[in-house]
């Protein structure tokens, strides 16, 4: 598929800019850098540099699989292929499929695996949200896979997949779900895919291991327990739930991920498709904060969501997903940015 001329086009166009500006060497030093190896480039500061080294990198390559998809536009895969081949560098001096930029990487996971978890909602053992960071590059190698078809990313994933689950082994139940109070991003939406990428169901049992139950319980019971909740942190989870019914043919967790659509679509959005406040699920009986305060909407809530609803289409072609799709679309996403500068919107002020 091509865009035509239009303000979807202009807003590809200018994000495709942007991602070609970005260094790569920059993005790529985390990983060599935590695999003993010298980087070629500083890293980038910011989150990079402050406990989420090795995030923006897996952004990126989700960004270059997308864009040389839709655009198939000179150099970018070009870049991507170099990105691949320079992180692949970084994954054998681990030796053991491991790839990522969390400092201090492998004392963290050594001792995770040893079942010491320490927990809360925005770190581990002291990381800051480490296995977000880390799906961020397990979602990028699968795109690069699904999106470009390069064999390295799909060689790379497995082994990294195996890497994951065999670290978490011999964590018990209680110390998986202890784990999983750290926002994780869409660890169980990755490891589904996996699983329908090789075709093995011990990835997809692991993805239910990954699975937050703190969240799923009260959605198969069909109970919102939403309010005063992190939004972003659960909307990737449900993603996962979802991707796991399909490939399993769950349909208790597929009506779970259903009903989570339904109340933050129908009874927790406003007009323009998005949700929340503050970052957390506010008072679905009281939208008063959202009216008086600056930090409304976030975009990446309304882009997971989109992510949730292309799933339950797919699924049940019902036509409150399109619609809703169509509204959050405009409104949420492409409206949060400005045609002419390309500078973004992170919170919308109603």
């Amino acid at each position: 598929v091509r865009l035509l001329d239009g303000p979807f086009r202009a807003a590809q166009d200018r994000n495709i800019d942007y991602l070609m500006a970005l260094e790569p060497d920059r993005l790529l030093a985390p990983y060599l850098e935590e695999a003993g190896l010298e980087p070629r480039a500083e890293k980038y500061g910011n989150w990079e540099s402050s406990g989420l080294g090795g995030h923006m990198g897996g952004h990126a390559l989700t960004a270059l699989s997308l864009a040389g998809a839709a655009t198939g536009r000179a150099g970018v895969r070009e870049r991507l292929d170099y990105m691949l081949r320079e992180l692949r560098r970084a994954q054998l001096a681990h030796g053991n499929g491991y790839l990522g930029g969390v400092p201090d990487g492998d004392a963290l996971w050594r001792d995770v695996a040893a079942g010491d978890v320490r927990a809360d909602l925005f770190g581990l053992n002291g990381a800051w949200v480490p296995w977000y960071n880390l799906h961020k590059v397990f979602a990028g190698l699968r795109d690069a896979w699904l999106l470009t078809g390069n064999p390295l990313a799909r060689s790379m994933l497995i082994e990294w997949a195996d890497w994951a689950a065999g670290l978490v082994a011999n964590l018990d139940d209680a110390q998986m779900q202890a784990m999983l109070r750290t926002e994780h991003g869409g660890m169980n939406e990755v490891f589904a895919d996996v699983a329908a990428i090789t075709g093995d169901d011990r990835y997809l049992e692991t993805a239910r291991r990954f699975s937050h139950r703190f969240i799923l319980d009260p959605l198969l019971a069909g109970e919102d327990r939403l309010t005063g909740l992190h939004a972003n942190t659960q909307i990737p989870k449900v993603v996962g739930f979802e991707r796991i019914a399909q490939q399993a043919g769950d349909a208790d967790w597929h009506r779970a991920a259903r009903f989570f659509w339904d109340t933050v679509a129908n009874e927790r959005s406003v007009a323009i498709g998005g949700n929340s406040v503050r970052e957390h699920f506010n008072d679905k009986h009281d939208f008063t904060p959202m009216i008086r305060e600056v930090e409304g909407p976030e975009t990446c809530n309304t882009y997971n969501m989109l992510k949730l609803t292309r799933l339950l289409y797919a699924a049940e072609a019902r036509p409150g997903y399109a619609d809703y799709y169509e509204r959050a679309l405009y409104n949420s996403v492409l409206s949060t940015q400005d045609p002419e500068t390309g500078m973004m919107m992170y919170f919308v002020a109603l």
